[in-house]
């Protein structure tokens, strides 16, 4: 039952990110991309995605999403910064972008 319950929460969770993620890219295409990490052909391939499809793809016993951060480090670098002044949101957004950065150049090498 509890494996059940589990299941129905993760295909609510990726029907939410997938319908999250086609509103993101009508209303801004590039920040949506770059917000997701995803490519111009992914980006085609979720807005060219009608209701029976995104349901069936929620179906999916796996989250369709996935961390941002890719280290403990990173992420505690959000939720324990000290010098917090308000700037948490813009903080987090740095982190996330560099991030971005740093598998940019990894693709390049």
């Amino acid at each position: 039952m509890q494996n059940t319950d589990l299941l129905d929460e993760i295909e609510e969770l990726n029907l939410a990110y997938l319908l999250l993620s086609q509103r993101m890219l009508h209303n801004d295409r590039v920040s949506a991309m770059f917000r997701l990490k995803i490519d111009d052909e992914m980006a085609d391939l979720l807005l060219s995605l009608g209701a029976r499809q995104l349901a069936r793809l929620a179906r999916t016993n796996q989250l369709l999403c996935h961390f941002g951060h890719d280290s403990a480090d990173r992420l505690r670098q959000v939720t324990e910064n000290p010098r917090d002044q308000g700037l948490d949101r813009f903080h987090a957004s740095l982190l996330m972008a560099s991030r971005a950065g740093a598998l940019s150049a990894a693709e390049g090498a």
